[in-house]
């Protein structure tokens, strides 16, 4: 994608964190099947070797294509939101200002591989499962649900796993602008009557440019 240096960040912590708070990916395929998409929750298993696994539904056609491509795109995309030229200070000087997007997403390519057996199966759901019940006061477990229902349940999806072969991520959050129209950006996006209010990119915007709130 295009990734600006003063937007680019691949430290793996901040991508694990964004993965992990917006854990929908879009999968993109292109094969003999042509362009494929299916929006999928994943899981970024971190160590030795960095993976992505998901499940996708067996009747979803997509994982048929994934068994003939090399590589495949997961796209992650984390809070985002419209900027008005309003906002800067800058507005009020030149007028040389137009209206932009700030935005996180985090781009990971890797080699698919699917899991048919119902053990492999069944523990990237639970993993993912967990994952995402952990913060939850009584988190529910496959365990919560009859065995028999279970089974059948994982009998309709396929398993992915992704070995990740690279990772690349951007994070625009006005590090182009200097600090009054940074500022002033974060104060219109804190504005609870504006229509374009959005408290996470503001919030962000000030962090990522190393400003105090």
């Amino acid at each position: 994608m295009y990734n600006p240096a003063s937007f680019a960040d691949n430290d793996p912590a901040a991508v694990a964190a964004l993965v992990k708070r917006y854990p929908l990916g879009t999968l993109i395929t292109a094969g003999p099947a042509g362009l494929k998409a299916s929006l999928l929750p994943f899981r970024l298993q971190t160590g030795d070797r960095q993976t992505l696994v998901a499940h996708l539904a067996r009747a979803n056609d997509h994982w048929q294509a994934l068994a003939t491509v090399d590589e495949c795109l997961v796209v992650f995309r984390g809070a985002d939101a419209y900027v008005s030229p309003g906002w800067y200070v800058s507005k009020q000087k030149t007028g040389r200002v137009v209206p932009t997007w700030n935005y996180e997403t985090v781009q990971i390519r890797g080699i698919p591989r699917l899991v048919h057996d119902a053990a492999g199966i069944r523990a990237l759901v639970a993993g993912l499962t967990d994952q995402m019940e952990k913060p939850r006061d009584e988190p529910w477990r496959l365990e919560d649900a009859p065995d028999d229902f279970i089974a059948t349940q994982l009998r309709a999806v396929v398993g992915l796993t992704i070995d990740i072969t690279a990772i690349e991520g951007k994070w625009k959050m006005s590090q182009n602008r200097d600090e009054r129209d940074i500022r002033a950006v974060a104060a219109g996006l804190s504005a609870p009557g504006d229509p374009h209010s959005n408290l996470t990119v503001a919030a962000t915007g000030i962090a990522r440019n190393g400003l105090d709130g």
